[in-house]
């Protein structure tokens, strides 16, 4: 039997689609919740799960009570133990805390866990990097709004996926993953400071897990301005375009003098931003109140980690995508961000596996003035 811990962070990710761009914080959990946020972690680690259960003669889950983990198990119908909490933290909802997570992490490499599972963002990997720092493996269930650390499976699917590898012994390597975190605080100004923490070890298979997500390293200005301007030449001014953030995206709305949401979501529709930094709900509502029916989503590609959604930009969620189509999503990079990806994928997870599906395949992304490259897609 291999033993494995399982961490849920209810609140992860809670402020992507309703466009807070982060969740650290009771503020924001609270704003999230006003704005009809609903919780998503515990779904996304059910994936993992119901993928893991078909290891469940040879696993022993422990995990922590109610929505940090008990839940989920008993959504994916596999068996656990669930630890003990002091009488003083009692904490199995929505009001759980980092301290939590460190405890519940630190019980579980007690009780000889050789694998810990986690659902969460760069918060809680920083939280169980203080917990147990490099002494035992662990592997990231991606659910967080942006998550820049490279301790994280691709998806969540990827994520069962591996562990199964793991639990059959097919791992055959570990290495150090970064553990990445920004100041949520700059963030939600648009300023991106982003810093290393230290280390989490995590099973070696390149196919499965991400990248830490990179900077650019130098003025790619010349490629970023053709690319704009052939974009601002062929915008169809009847449609509503959905602008995703990003420095690439920022620069096309700069050069057809529109104001821009850096790190947000603009809705623009006959030469003018009619909504800017918008939640899922509000594009949803522009999109079935476009006159014209036509719907273009604009994007870019993160670099380092080839996400097209699901990463930073939630609020184009799996619904809007499905009612907008894969034939109206426009994507953008520079020459030399696409060339870091030669022989890789570009990754979709909207956390829909039947929406996740559908994207994949091939996929154009604009490089210059009427140039583009053709790159897989995958889930």
């Amino acid at each position: 039997m291999t033993k494995v811990g399982l961490i849920v962070n209810p609140v992860a990710g809670i402020g992507g689609k309703v466009g807070l761009k982060g969740s650290d914080g009771e503020e924001t959990q609270k704003k999230a919740f006003e704005l009809g946020a609903v919780p998503e972690s515990g779904k996304k680690a059910a994936i993992a799960l119901r993928i893991l259960k078909s290891e469940k003669d040879f696993v022993k889950i422990i995990t922590c009570p109610g929505e940090m983990g008990e839940n989920v198990c008993k959504e994916a119908g596999m068996d656990c133990e669930v630890i003990s909490v002091p009488d003083e933290s009692k904490r199995t909802g929505r009001d759980t805390t980092s301290d939590d997570t460190v405890r519940a992490a630190r019980e579980f490499l007690n009780m000889g866990a050789e694998l810990i599972l986690f659902a969460g963002g760069d918060g809680t990997a920083r939280d169980i990097m203080d917990a147990v720092g490099t002494s035992v493996p662990v592997l990231g269930i991606p659910a967080g709004c942006k998550i820049h650390s490279g301790v994280y499976a691709l998806n969540p699917k990827k994520g069962g996926e591996l562990a199964v590898r793991f639990v059959q012994g097919k791992v055959l390597r570990l290495k150090e993953a970064e553990v990445m975190d920004i100041d949520e605080e700059q963030f939600c100004k648009g300023i991106v400071c982003s810093r290393l923490y230290g280390y989490l070890k995590i099973p070696e298979e390149i196919r499965m897990v991400q990248n830490r997500k990179s900077g650019s390293v130098y003025s790619e200005e010349g490629a970023i301005e053709r690319i704009s301007d052939y974009l601002a030449d062929t915008w169809d001014g009847e449609a509503l375009y959905i602008v995703g953030g990003g420095s690439t995206t920022a620069s096309i709305m700069k050069r057809m003098n529109l104001p821009y949401t850096l790190l947000g979501i603009d809705l623009v529709c006959a030469g003018q931003v009619i909504a800017a930094d918008c939640t899922e709900k509000e594009i949803l509502e522009a999109i079935d109140a476009c006159a014209s029916g036509k719907v273009r989503i604009l994007v870019t590609v993160i670099g380092g980690q080839g996400y097209l959604f699901g990463r930073g930009n939630q609020q184009i969620s799996a619904e809007v995508l499905r009612r907008v189509g894969k034939e109206n999503i426009i994507a953008a990079a520079s020459p030399d961000k696409m060339l870091s990806f030669l022989g890789k994928s570009l990754y979709i997870d909207t956390g829909d596996e039947e929406v996740n599906r559908y994207l994949t395949g091939y996929m154009r992304v604009i490089v210059g003035y009427g140039e583009y490259v053709v790159m897989k897609v995958s889930d």
